[in-house]
């Protein structure tokens, strides 16, 4: 009789340490999400991070940056749930993502602006596409040319991992190079200081970056905000994204139906970009 309470007090030992851990861990799992990518999308997604987990406070959201080109990879690779990208995704992406079995899914959560940006001392309101590809070109290398104080231009631009370089050199470059001279940065916020501790630069950001801080030059008479971009007439306007692997499915959909509901876009508009519903 002994050797049966043995026994039993063994499976029930073995049950206890082996398949409550099991679940612990899946729900533990199912109660996180991963992003990565676009650093003019981290701030929408931080936010709406910050709001959603305040609401659910089983739920642990992980975001990080690194620029578009980052965010799509990671979401090819399956190694976050989320890719935030400032850009469309493009073919050969696509095709990578089939390659590993990976359909992906594009969602638009905002829409925005690149913003040229110039000392907020620089007294040159306005400039053409034209002449904007020409600076960031090297072919206009002095603001004394654009009815400004003789000064080197110092060109600020984005690094290749980022949307918004993708959209500006696309837009606005009509996909030449930038100028080898040009300052390379790796985020909006790198533009922003850099433009904003030196007199002579000129670089882009999203419209959620603008602050007094630094001056918004209109590009063909019409100046980078939220109505311009509502209304279709601003030249370098864009669409936001979050792209994941099939439907969004459990929390990811939980939290991406979140962001597109009206206190989610609430939070875009209050971060400084346009909603998209």
């Amino acid at each position: 009789m002994k050797n049966i309470y043995r026994i039993v007090f063994t499976l029930a030992v073995f049950t206890l340490l082996f398949t409550p851990e099991k679940n612990v861990y899946a729900k533990k799992k199912g109660e996180s999400i991963t992003m990565a990518g676009s650093t003019t999308v981290l701030p929408i997604a931080q936010k709406t991070a910050e709001v959603f987990m305040n609401k659910n406070p089983d739920v642990n959201i992980s975001v990080r940056g690194g620029g578009s080109s980052v965010g799509v990879a990671a979401i090819i690779d399956g190694t976050v749930d989320i890719g935030n990208s400032s850009r469309p995704i493009q073919t050969k992406e696509l095709a990578l993502g089939r390659s590993k079995g990976r359909i992906l899914k594009e969602i638009p959560i905002a829409r925005d602006g690149i913003a040229v940006i110039v000392h907020k001392d620089n007294p040159v309101e306005n400039l053409s596409l034209e002449q904007l590809r020409d600076i960031f070109t090297g072919k206009i290398a002095n603001w004394k040319e654009l009815g400004g104080k003789n000064m080197p231009i110092v060109v600020v631009s984005r690094d290749t991992s980022s949307g918004t370089f993708e959209i500006f050199k696309e837009k606005v470059l009509k996909n030449a190079k930038v100028k080898d001279q040009a300052i390379m940065t790796a985020a909006n916020q790198a533009v922003l200081t850099t433009v904003m501790d030196t007199p002579g630069a000129i670089g882009y950001v999203g419209i959620g970056f603008v602050s007094d801080d630094i001056k918004v030059l209109s590009i063909n008479g019409i100046k980078a905000s939220k109505d311009s971009v509502i209304k279709g007439t601003y030249p370098v306007s864009r669409k936001l994204y979050m792209y994941v692997n099939g439907e969004p499915q459990g929390l990811v959909k939980r939290y991406i139906d979140f962001v597109l509901s009206e206190e989610g876009q609430s939070i875009v508009e209050e971060i400084g970009y346009v909603r998209v519903k």
